[in-house]
């Protein structure tokens, strides 16, 4: 039983579940948890039961502010081995197509993790763990996709589960079977196509090892009329769908997330103003990734601000991999964010929180902080919400809190 009173908080920043980018604000205020969730916030002048005090584990945020945890829904955690050379090649004029079709890329990441064992694989990313956790982040999702066989998808979401279970952090498993196209297939799509369809996606989710199908929609990679049948066969199953889109070129994939009705479509860089509006009628979350335009040196960033003022909902993740973005760290996702997408700390905040929980399907239990969901919150050394993009590569976490635990 996780009961905990946060007392002396400086400010609570709460995002409201009505409006994205507002932000509300409590002063002077404690947190009352019960059982892992959010019970009650009372102003400082209501003086606290001192039997409430003797039967509450007390936190002391001595004048910080607590926000809800970071929600990350868009990472790629579960790998074998870096591409750091990828970097350097990148950094001497490859592009990220080059390096693919060079044998870099997915592929190289898919050799690599075929050749380990499942408890070896577990064991390298139990390493990772911990540095998500003391950047704020509370809930992550994982993908699998660097395996591409049944047995080698179902040893990387068998390692999310594992990690669900050993880590306080909350793991949501997706699964990318359709990441790419393995080598053995390269003559022969249709038949790795009818495995994703036939064989993959079936027992994935017989099993319960994912619950929702991602795939990657681009040039070289996969077209809109093999994700539309791949993501149909994921949602015949019960899955919820996801799409890679629109990343490095206008694929057409944003308007596919709009007509699956996705959880959400993510990346963006190149989407289309009429996938834009698509994705905005039909609720599809804008997931966006700018730490990867970023970490590729690529010169156009998802247009946010023109989501925004349409009325999108965005999230921000940090797509951490070992190829195209090594980060875990959301807060420095942040200060890219304010940069080069144009975003004020308010509309960071909540994509980084609800937003995040949004792309998740997971809006009614995570993301902010309200009667009934989840306490995952973060006491921050800050004063105003500017600071936390401001503080590039600072971590200003003081203490993180899941399901009404200190975990860090």
């Amino acid at each position: 039983m996780n009961d905990l009173i946060i007392h002396n908080i400086g400010k609570l920043y709460n995002p409201d579940p009505g409006k994205f980018g507002k932000i509300g604000i409590t002063e002077k205020c404690s947190v009352i948890i019960k059982n892992g969730l959010i019970d009650e916030i009372i102003p400082a002048e209501v003086e606290i039961n001192a039997v409430r005090l003797e039967h509450f584990d007390v936190q002391d945020a001595k004048g910080m502010s607590v926000l809800p945890g970071f929600v990350d829904s868009h990472a790629h955690p579960i790998f074998a081995a870096l591409r750091n050379n990828e970097f350097e090649m990148r950094n001497a004029g490859m592009s990220y197509l080059d390096i693919a079709k060079a044998g870099g890329g997915i592929k190289n990441s898919v050799k690599k993790l075929r050749a380990m064992t499942e408890d070896e694989l577990f064991k390298i990313s139990s390493s990772r763990i911990k540095e998500f956790m003391r950047s704020g982040t509370t809930t992550l999702e994982a993908k699998s996709g660097y395996g591409l066989t049944l047995d080698d998808e179902i040893k990387m979401l068998k390692v999310i589960r594992r990690l669900n279970d050993k880590f306080d952090i909350d793991f949501i498993p997706t699964f990318l079977g359709a990441h790419d196209v393995p080598e053995e297939f390269k003559d022969d799509r249709e038949g790795y196509i009818s495995l994703l369809i036939n064989e993959m996606i079936p027992k994935v989710a017989a099993d319960k090892l994912a619950v929702a199908c991602d795939i990657f929609i681009e040039k070289n990679y996969y077209t809109i009329v093999e994700g539309r049948r791949i993501l149909q066969a994921a949602k015949d199953h019960g899955l919820g769908v996801k799409i890679h889109a629109d990343q490095m070129t206008c694929t057409g994939a944003g308007e596919l997330a709009a007509e699956l009705g996705a959880l959400s479509a993510d990346h963006l860089e190149y989407i289309s103003d009429e996938a834009i509006d698509k994705m905005i009628k039909q609720n599809v979350v804008f997931n966006l990734m700018p730490g990867s335009s970023f970490f590729l040196g690529m010169r156009d960033f998802p247009p946010a601000r023109k989501i925004i003022e349409k009325g999108g909902i965005c999230a921000l993740s940090t797509d951490f991999n070992p190829g195209t973005c090594y980060c875990y760290s959301l807060p420095f996702i942040m200060t890219v964010s304010a940069i080069y997408l144009k975003m004020t700390a308010a509309e960071i905040l909540w994509a980084s929180t609800l937003g995040g929980a949004k792309a998740l399907g997971l809006e009614k239990e995570i993301g902010s902080i309200e009667k009934g969901k989840k306490a995952d919150l973060l006491v921050m050394k800050v004063n105003e919400l500017s600071e936390i993009p401001y503080s590039m590569g600072m971590n200003l976490v003081r203490k993180v809190i899941k399901n009404g635990k200190v975990v860090n």
